[in-house]
């Protein structure tokens, strides 16, 4: 446990290293941007909502200047359509054949901004890519390089020209994240860095793939004892069946609960919640972190949740306060 400890403390260094690059550009997402790095090492997509103007599209740029790998940033719109992103078939006169054109998503990290402004087919189209890392054209199979991390942005549903992702597609996200406004001392700051005309701040390439590989090999080895692997699976199921926890108000709140892929992904995101603290081992206090990041987009709430005005957030919070910890 001492080597693997002092390898995971030498290893984690540049991704802690990559939290703080990009923290200098983007302020008072202190948490988003741990999470980004989560999703990176976790070979997980990142969904993160919030209203213009909050720095989602910046954080998710500024992050790929400090990785020396493959970046493609999708605008999504209610015209896009599936070809524009995986591609298509182009036929060439002059050899009378077909040759396949490989879209934007052949890339390492992939920004779909504003995702929910695309229509269904576009949505569908990424469903393979996000689940198989492979896409298909003109009946061919072609797989997406590695690593493969989505992080798409949207705003809240409520805005105009937004439309709900599809309960399938928000189950291949490991995490959502919500991006808030900041604090007042954070908007000064934010004023001081940015209200300069043309300046833009330096970001140095700190990971490269190789450091992701090696990383994940040793996120692998980040002890989970038994007593914890069962806390996420009473976290989980608790969300299924809150009143069977001991929500006893929560009778009708819950249509659908988290999936089996909310209780893996909890796993590995806590395990390299771990490893970014340079730990061999899980702690409760990091699956509880980071349990609202996983679970609340996977809850599909009932009318009398609606009526009530109870938010998914909410019925997370009450589950990790009733399920007892380890």
């Amino acid at each position: 446990m001492s080597d693997l400890a002092a390898e995971i403390e030498r290893t984690s260094a540049p991704f802690r290293r990559l939290v703080d690059e990009v923290g200098r550009v983007v302020v008072g997402q202190a948490g988003l941007i741990e999470r980004m790095v989560i999703a990176l090492l976790g070979n997980g997509h990142l969904l993160i909502e919030g209203v213009p103007g909050l720095a989602k599209t910046t954080a998710v740029a500024t992050l790929a200047r400090g990785m020396a790998t493959d970046f493609q940033r999708l605008q999504f719109t209610p015209d896009l359509l599936p070809a524009d992103i995986i591609g298509t078939q182009v036929y060439r006169p002059q050899t009378q054949e077909f040759v396949t054109s490989k879209g934007p998503i052949f890339s390492n990290l992939i920004l779909a901004d504003e995702i929910n402004r695309a229509p269904a087919k576009v949505q569908a189209a990424l469903l393979e890519a996000m689940q198989e890392r492979q896409v298909s054209i003109g009946g061919q199979t072609y797989p997406l390089d590695e690593p493969f991390i989505v992080m798409a942005t949207q705003n809240p549903i409520e805005q105009e020209g937004t439309y709900p992702l599809p309960e399938a597609q928000l189950d291949r996200f490991m995490m959502k994240v919500h991006a808030d406004y900041p604090t007042r001392a954070e908007e000064l700051e934010i004023l001081n860095r940015m209200s300069k005309l043309g300046g833009s701040i330096d970001v140095s390439a700190v990971v490269t793939p190789a450091d992701i590989v090696a990383a994940r090999g040793l996120i692998d080895q980040v002890h989970v004892e038994d007593s914890i692997r069962g806390y996420i699976v009473d976290l989980v199921m608790a969300t299924r069946d809150p009143v069977a926890a001991g929500i006893g108000e929560a009778a009708g709140w819950v249509e659908a609960g988290a999936s089996p892929r909310a209780t893996v992904n909890l796993t590995i995101a806590a395990r390299v919640y771990a490893y970014l603290q340079g730990r061999g081992y899980v702690v409760p206090q990091d699956v509880k972190v980071i349990a609202p990041d996983v679970l609340r987009h996977r809850l599909v709430l009932g009318f009398e949740a609606e009526a009530e005005e109870v938010t998914a957030d909410a019925i997370v919070s009450r589950v990790l306060g009733a399920v007892p910890v380890p």
